[in-house]
């Protein structure tokens, strides 16, 4: 394998799977936002099931605009920042068995 530390192109993910990656991971969230909004307002309200269901609705709305957006800028920061893209499975495993070291030297 090349070295990747004096490489012209930088693989990066497209915008159309930066987006796709937001929405389903938006349905994930938004979907335990409903939940726990949803748990929140019947335990600590008495409102009405029909007047919850709307509230943690808008909620949930404004909750998947506001942090699909976001999302999709924090993605598309990230996919040109090269650090920690490629790394070397060899330096992991000395890291590792430095850390292993360590442990065993102070259990003893």
């Amino acid at each position: 394998m090349s070295d990747r530390k004096n490489y012209k192109h930088i693989d990066k993910d497209s915008p159309t799977r930066s987006i796709l990656k937001a929405l389903s991971w938006r349905l994930v969230a938004s979907g335990a936002t409903f939940i726990i909004s949803f748990t929140i307002f019947t335990q600590a309200t008495q409102t009405a099931f029909k007047d919850i269901v709307g509230a943690v609705s808008l909620i949930t709305g404004v909750d998947i605009i506001a942090k699909l957006i976001l999302y999709y800028l924090h993605e598309r920061l990230w996919t040109n920042i090269v650090w920690g893209k490629y790394w070397r499975r060899q330096a992991a495993r000395k890291r590792y068995r430095n850390i292993q070291k360590i442990k065993k030297m102070k259990n003893e």
